[in-house]
């Protein structure tokens, strides 16, 4: 019985390895086929090299080699064409960039324009006695005043406006975006600012005269009431430049704070508004530069004074806008036989203030520049 097992396992053997052998063979056989038909197509004069690297991959995988002549033969591209296709976008591109040029150039030579009318025309005033005295007294043509009593105006006002403003900006950004989310009363508190960003200046200011109107009476005037006015404008622009700084603040430092057991509060004290500084920083800035110049809202809430006023809840202030406005309208006539008489004066005095309130806004973006980049991370 063991004998006859032994048997039977050696013939199973045999068949393995008659059959192994066979397989071999057949492998033999299939790949010295694909040999001899890649060594008869290599050979040919009309197929390429390409051709018998691409037929080689095919065999290897068993598939049918298509014909080469039922492929659609590919028209070579005719060089006319693409010499003119290469010609046009060439003269495209170099128009659009000689149209940026010429637009930068113009925008230039208008700024440079303009400050050489300003240096040209207002340097020729500018003085310490022009910067540090005030207008009372002064009247006609005579070759005195300046400038002091409109420089205590703006910067009182700017200033009160400034503390409105600033506050109440920063605490709607962080509640639009902190806490509001896509609710429907964020979104109406985004539509409202966005159009109180684009009213006119005589509207905030009519707004400021009649509130004002109302709670105290018809004949106050005051800085306040200008400061009133001037805050209408700033808060839209803070709230909007200052909501987008906050948005700029990754999710992930917010994430990493709440996973630690931060309060919501502290996160936006700590995380959101020391990482955003310096672009809120330069949204204030930039919003006290932008109403600095206006001069309708304050025509008709602080109106025009000659003398210095450092009380901003009583009494006419006048500011640098106004004085410019107010010396420019002015007319001058001087007699025959007058002495110390000069008709233009009135003319260089607008000029020569026009000149210091540029400075003033030049010096406010500058700062807002420095300081941006003093409180940016990583600097």
């Amino acid at each position: 019985m063991r004998e006859e097992n032994q048997n039977q396992g050696d013939l199973k053997l045999k068949q393995e390895s008659i059959g192994i052998g066979k397989d071999a063979a057949s492998t033999g056989a299939v790949s010295r086929g694909k040999n001899e038909k890649l060594a008869a197509l290599s050979s040919s004069d009309n197929t390429s090299a390409l051709q018998a690297v691409i037929l080689e991959r095919k065999l290897k995988y068993q598939e049918k080699p298509e014909n080469p002549e039922s492929k659609t033969k590919v028209q070579p591209a005719r060089l006319g064409g693409d010499k003119a296709l290469s010609f046009r976008r060439r003269f495209t591109n170099t128009a659009i960039g000689a149209s940026m040029w010429l637009c930068g150039l113009l925008v230039l030579a208008i700024l440079v324009s303009i400050g050489y009318e300003l240096i040209s025309r207002g340097i020729g005033i500018i003085s310490p006695y022009f910067l540090s005295v005030s207008m009372k007294g002064v009247y006609g043509g005579m070759q005195a005043g300046g400038i002091y009593h409109a420089m205590v105006g703006t910067l009182l006002i700017t200033l009160v406006a400034a503390v409105i403003s600033v506050p109440l900006g920063l605490l709607v950004a962080i509640y639009l975006t902190e806490y509001a989310g896509n609710t429907k009363f964020a979104k109406l508190t985004t539509t409202l600012v966005d159009v109180m960003t684009g009213i006119p200046s005589i509207v905030a200011g009519l707004f400021a005269a009649a509130l004002f109107t109302m709670v105290i009476g018809p004949a106050y005037r005051s800085g306040l009431m200008g400061a009133v006015a001037l805050s209408v404008l700033m808060i839209p622009l803070v709230v909007r430049s200052s909501a987008e700084m906050l948005r700029l603040v990754p999710n992930d430092l917010r994430e990493a704070s709440y996973a630690l057991g931060v309060p919501k509060w502290r996160t936006v004290v700590s995380i959101v508004l020391r990482t955003s500084a310096a672009g809120l920083v330069t949204s204030v800035v930039v919003a006290i530069a932008r109403v600095v110049g206006e001069t309708a809202p304050l025509l008709i809430t602080a109106g025009m004074f000659d003398a210095i006023n450092s009380n901003v809840f009583s009494g006419r202030m006048e500011t640098l806008p106004v004085y410019i406005y107010q010396q420019y309208t002015s007319t001058v006539s001087c007699a025959a036989h007058a002495v110390n008489c000069n008709p233009t004066i009135n003319v260089e005095r607008a000029w020569g203030a026009a000149l210091v309130l540029v400075f003033v806004v030049l010096v406010l973006n500058l700062g807002a520049r420095f300081v941006a980049k003093k409180l940016s991370i990583g600097k």
